[in-house]
């Protein structure tokens, strides 16, 4: 038997099992190690917010339309960043072997059934500590937002977020040249974005960042600004730090109506673009190269390649039966919660 972590309504979790399907010729069983926890999409579907659970997304039109009464809970199918351990193999496998180490997308849960293909282009790099793995995801998307902000080497980069993603997202934007400015109202995530490569840091409680901006760039501001928060305030205050003709890059999973936001302000005055980065596409001039497994193994590899640290960022791991425990910190978001993990190995109780 197996399980998997549901929630079964707004902060309510249980743990239920499932019975183990038997495999094709050519699928593998992959063991879960472990499985981070979003605190941005994830939450949103914990604290009950995510449009999905209110509207139904027509996939086709590309639409929020009103609910056609499939109820939203239990939910099982959450959770995008996984590592696991392959334990059986279909009758006809042989690209991949017994033990190897595996990353992907498949929930908060103990096992995942793959297809030896799928498997075989995203077997973990034997030189990583195994919690690297469940970056593959989440790390994708901080790549997908650096291509859409398209730094050039020198140019001042604001990124307004120093949580897990904003920290991957600076990481990454010292890597591609910039010169990184760091906001965010927590001390502790300031300091860890200067060990991450940001050569300044802005504390928008103790001072106004936009201002700051202004005044580290001589006045002109920020070459691009990033909002990875979802906070329509930190949006607003990124318009009001980006250079005139320039762009905000907006990747924070906004809730709710936009009250902080000042259109007739800055945003108009100095001919801001705003430009959503969000992970079901590239850039229109990269998608021909970029899909999203290269994305996800790009992040693999600098990860092996010691360009970028993201094991740093974990700074709590739970046992699986300490899965709403883990959610419930997650959602008080204290200061010195980063990213929070899952070991799917460590389980005890188990509710039928």
């Amino acid at each position: 038997m197996g399980y998997v972590i549901r929630l079964t309504a707004p902060k309510q979790i249980e743990i239920r099992e499932y019975a183990e399907l038997p495999l094709d010729a050519h699928q593998v069983r992959i063991r879960t190690l472990y499985s981070g926890i979003s605190a941005g999409t994830e939450l949103t579907q914990y604290r009950g917010t995510s449009p999905h659970l209110h509207k139904r997304w027509d996939s086709e039109r590309r639409l929020f339309v009103e609910g056609d009464g499939v109820p939203a809970h239990p939910i099982t199918t959450w959770g995008y960043e996984e590592v696991g351990e392959i334990v059986e193999l279909g009758n006809d496998v042989t690209r991949v072997k017994m033990g190897e180490r595996v990353w992907g997308t498949w929930g908060h849960k103990s096992t995942h059934i793959a297809e030896e293909e799928w498997a075989a282009a995203r077997v973990l790099d034997v030189s990583l500590d195994p919690h690297a793995g469940i970056f593959s995801h989440a790390g994708a998307i901080a790549l997908n937002v650096v291509h859409d902000a398209d730094i050039h080497v020198g140019e001042y980069v604001a990124i307004f977020g120093q949580g897990v993603m904003g920290l991957m997202v600076t990481q990454l934007a010292r890597l591609n040249g910039g010169t990184i400015i760091a906001v965010d109202g927590i001390s502790q995530r300031l300091a860890l974005a200067q060990e991450c490569g940001a050569e300044y840091t802005i504390n928008f409680r103790d001072q106004d960042a936009a201002e700051a901006i202004k005044a580290l760039t001589k006045n002109r501001g920020a070459d691009v600004s990033i909002e990875i928060t979802g906070a329509y305030s930190a949006l607003q205050s990124a318009i009001r730090a980006t250079a005139y003709n320039s762009k905000v890059i907006v990747a924070g999973f906004f809730q709710g109506a936009a009250n902080d936001l000042f259109l007739g302000e800055e945003f108009h005055h100095n001919r801001i673009q705003i430009i959503s980065s969000q992970i079901s596409g590239s850039a229109p001039q990269l998608a021909h190269r970029w899909d999203r497994l290269r994305l996800n193994q790009t992040i693999m590899e600098l990860q092996a390649q010691g360009k970028i640290n993201l094991t740093r960022l974990i700074s709590h791991t739970f046992a699986a039966h300490d899965a709403a425990e883990a959610f419930r910190l997650l959602d008080q978001n204290a200061g010195d919660v980063m990213q929070v993990v899952l070991d799917l190995q460590r389980t005890e109780v188990v509710e039928k």
